[in-house]
């Protein structure tokens, strides 16, 4: 029987042939706010996340440095544990491939499809591409390299073990056309449909010989199991399945939310559905497959050196501006587009000018009218208010949704005209100008509602800028657990006998443009 209110979500494990750069650390980024999201609406969310260890890749690599290939995939996990801490990613499981808790349940999965007749023995002919660690026929290819990366493919011949693909493609098509949310965005399952499964679904050669990195077969130990078999199930065997402890996996599965970059989409939408099919299990809610963050000469390439890596971001802007960036500049249905201008004006103009300014402008007159007290306003509203209150409730309603639909980008952009109004309410309502006249009642209003919006603004940036949200909530005296929380956005008139503080302290310095731009550009690759 499922649980309500669990949410499971994952990243794919990452494969550690190197320092993360953003574009990899969005997918994890991603995932962490949306489990906050979650959390803050009352679910028991569980993040996983973890690394991809196996591979010939990982071998060369390990050979390459004078490492065994353990001593290789040892230090890059910990090189990925140390980038999420830093980053804040409050996952609940790092998996590693390499652990015996996987090796073990990836073995029996395995043994479990030669059982069924899912799995059959034969001789593969193909053109391999070793960074990608997948086959292709002669037709996929492009100008006779890899379709997916661009680089050189090898013609490789070998006895192999073969999962049978064509037997579940109709049944993959049918749950397609029944469940409209398994995947996002929409045109990824045309893209599926159309490039892979329509022109005939090839059989998946699931086992190599040519080298031993990797986990053997238990009934025919000469063969290693393919990466995208292993990979796949550690969404299974973190969860404890087919072990003796399935008591997360009894609780979580399915998964809520799967997220995945668009160069594994295929391995994902169409490899990973038939493999649970295989077993007999329900299948993920979602699969949320979002672009790249590309440069302007193209995606990132340390070759190119135009490579962005979050630590340089974090260490000069701090943790939440990088974030926010992160996952307001990437669209659902289109590569995101990182430039250091653009950074740097998004630092300027959203986080200190409207953000930083409307709180610093809020808690100056709150101070200088009522020394530092939010006066509570009892009587009518006035148009401008009631006109005020009715725009901001719409807001967060709209902006819930997108969050509920994954859609942080667009979430982060009504967040931004919910404080550009606010900004103009003070335009509106001319506090200095009530002050002068003598208006208290409507002083005291128009105070009260820009606090009232402070709090609502800092609740709704929690699952994204924590940090940031909680230096607002403090600077505008909030204190009470019940004001902080999600359900609270709905309400308007709780805030009672609170005191900002004295001086408002600055939530992002402005930059100077010219020397940024420069300190971004010569960090990259560094």
């Amino acid at each position: 029987m499922e649980i309500e209110n669990k949410f499971y979500v994952t990243t794919p494990i990452y494969y550690p042939s190197g320092k993360f750069h953003i574009g990899t650390a969005y997918t994890t980024v991603l995932a962490d706010s949306i489990k906050r999201y979650k959390m803050l609406r009352g679910y028991d969310a569980f993040l996983l996340t973890g690394t991809d260890e196996h591979g010939q890749k990982i071998q060369t690599l390990a050979e390459k440095n004078g490492e065994t290939p353990q001593d290789y995939v040892n230090k890059a996990a910990n090189e990925a544990k140390k980038l999420w801490k830093k980053m804040d990613i409050q996952y609940n499981d790092f998996i590693r491939t390499t652990e015996q808790r996987h090796t073990k349940i990836a073995q029996q999965i395995f043994d479990k499809f030669m059982e069924s007749g899912d799995i059959y023995k034969g001789t593969y002919t193909g053109w391999y591409c070793m960074p990608c660690e997948t086959y292709f026929t002669k037709t996929q290819l492009i100008d006779g390299k890899c379709p997916d990366c661009g680089r050189e493919v090898k013609l490789m011949n070998e006895e192999a073990y073969f999962f049978n693909m064509k037997k579940y493609a109709d049944r993959l098509l049918e749950y397609y056309e029944n469940h409209t949310e398994f995947i996002k965005p929409e045109y990824r399952k045309t893209e599926m449909i159309n490039n892979f499964i329509k022109p005939g679904l090839e059989d998946l050669c699931v086992s190599r010989m040519s080298f031993d990195w990797g986990i053997k077969v238990l009934k025919d130990s000469k063969h290693i199991i393919y990466v995208w078999v292993d990979a796949l199930t550690n969404y299974l065997s973190a969860l404890g399945y087919m072990s003796e402890n399935d008591t997360l996996f009894k609780k979580y599965w399915p998964p809520d939310l799967q997220i995945v970059g668009k160069d594994i989409a295929r391995f994902h939408l169409i490899y990973w559905p038939i493999f649970l099919m295989a077993l007999d299990l329900p299948l993920p809610k979602t699969i949320l497959v979002h672009n790249w963050i590309t440069m302007k000469n193209g995606k990132m390439s340390k070759s190119v050196g135009n490579v962005v890596y979050p630590e340089a971001l974090i260490d000069r802007y701090g943790l939440d501006a990088t974030k926010y960036y992160l996952l307001r500049e990437m669209p659902e249905s289109q590569d995101g587009l990182f430039t250091p201008e653009g950074f740097v004006e998004r630092y300027n103009s959203n986080l200190c000018n409207d953000l930083g300014n409307l709180l610093n402008r809020t808690i100056a007159m709150c101070n200088k009218y009522f020394d530092g007290k939010v006066e509570e306003y009892i009587g009518t509203l006035n148009q401008v208010d009631k006109e005020f209150e009715e725009f901001t409730q719409k807001q967060v309603e709209k902006i819930e949704k997108k969050y509920d639909k994954y859609n942080i980008s667009i979430a982060l952009q009504e967040i931004e005209i919910l404080i550009s109004r606010t900004n103009k309410y003070i335009d509106e309502t001319t506090p200095w100008v009530l002050a002068k006249e003598g208006k208290t009642q409507e002083l005291k209003s128009s105070i009260y509602h820009l606090i009232e919006n402070l709090r609502k603004i800092a609740i709704l940036l929690l699952p994204v800028m924590e940090n940031t949200s909680k230096n607002i909530l403090a600077q505008i005296g909030i204190e009470q657990e019940n004001l902080k929380s999600w359900n609270s956005l709905k309400e308007n008139d709780k805030i009672k006998q609170i005191k900002v503080i004295q001086k408002g302290e600055p939530l992002f310095i402005r930059l100077n443009t010219e020397e940024e731009v420069e300190y971004i550009k010569k960090s990259m690759n560094s």
